[in-house]
């Protein structure tokens, strides 16, 4: 008998490329995904994968099947969110996000998915921008929300917000305070976000089109570790201007006078776009309407 198990199985073999992938992504053996194809052609009539190929290659059948499919789970979809009068879809979002969002808005997010989906089972994972890109690719999550930094045809991309961010350095680094251009900024050690972090890609091709170069530069990966660098006065680095405001009116630092300014980092959900669903589509809604990154903990 023809299952949605089975359809699943077939989107993600192709998606993923592998049968292996698909396994993982649907968490399960690699023997179970193999026996929920062979019961899709013995439940069809069909051979949906051309054998005589290496890889997972379609058959022309196996290309329509894979079509209607594709439809039939979209229907699942739609029956899922009936099921409890279009306000409770049984589902799993799993969600990531890099550290800023963690730190800012994501308890509200997480507020507010609860109250609109209570059934929902969120599993969300911070982590580098880089990584996340790669992960929503793998299929390994539903949604990101990172810097606009990629692009890709097959990622949708819906802006958020931009976040500004301004030069500051514990009081007294830079001597005497007075506006610097940023070839003098760069006589100073930089603390910077790492090759993996969407805010360090981000800045790192900026300073390179104002032809730029940091002599002395210190990476980190992690937000908070750079923060902590920079109160500990090693260095001036870039910091998200509102949500760190705090750090400026306590005198842990001090916000410098730099020209040109430092451009705004765009920040976006994305999500694949031969994965849509409404509920996807809804939560990127939900995002947009409480997104907000001036202030740490929003709950």
């Amino acid at each position: 008998m023809l299952s949605l198990k089975q359809l699943e199985a077939l989107h993600w073999i192709v998606e993923l490329g592998t049968f292996e992938r698909a396994a993982q992504r649907l968490s399960t053996t690699q023997s179970t995904v193999s026996k929920r194809i062979q019961d899709l052609e013995q439940a069809t009539g069909l051979e949906v994968f051309d054998r005589s190929q290496r890889g997972a290659r379609l058959t022309p059948k196996g290309e329509a099947l894979l079509l209607m499919g594709r439809q039939i789970l979209a229907l699942s979809e739609q029956i899922l969110d009936l099921q409890a009068g279009g306000s409770m879809p049984l589902r799993t979002l799993r969600l990531g996000v890099t550290e800023l969002t963690a730190w800012t808005w994501l308890p509200k997010l997480v507020s507010a998915l609860q109250a609109r989906y209570p059934a929902l089972a969120l599993e969300p994972e911070v982590e580098l921008a880089r990584v996340l890109y790669e992960r929503l690719r793998d299929g390994q999550v539903d949604m990101i929300i990172i810097p606009d930094t990629f692009r890709n045809p097959d990622v949708m991309a819906v802006m958020l917000a931009e976040v500004e961010n301004a030069w500051m350095a514990k009081p007294g680094v830079v001597r005497p305070s007075r506006p610097l251009t940023l070839q003098q900024l760069a006589g100073y050690p930089v603390l910077t976000q790492g090759k993996r972090s969407g805010s360090g890609m981000h800045f790192s091709r900026w300073l390179k089109s104002q032809g730029v170069e940091i002599p002395r530069m210190i990476a980190s990966d992690s937000l908070n570790a750079m923060l902590g660098m920079t109160v500990a006065g090693l260095g001036v680095s870039y910091v998200p201007a509102a949500c760190f405001r705090s750090l400026v009116d306590s005198g842990k630092l001090e916000e410098l006078r730099v020209s040109p300014s430092l451009p705004p980092v765009p920040y976006t959900a994305m999500y694949m776009l031969d994965r849509p669903t409404s509920f996807i589509e809804e939560v990127v809604d939900l995002a947009r309407s409480v997104c907000d990154f001036s202030r740490p903990f929003q709950a």
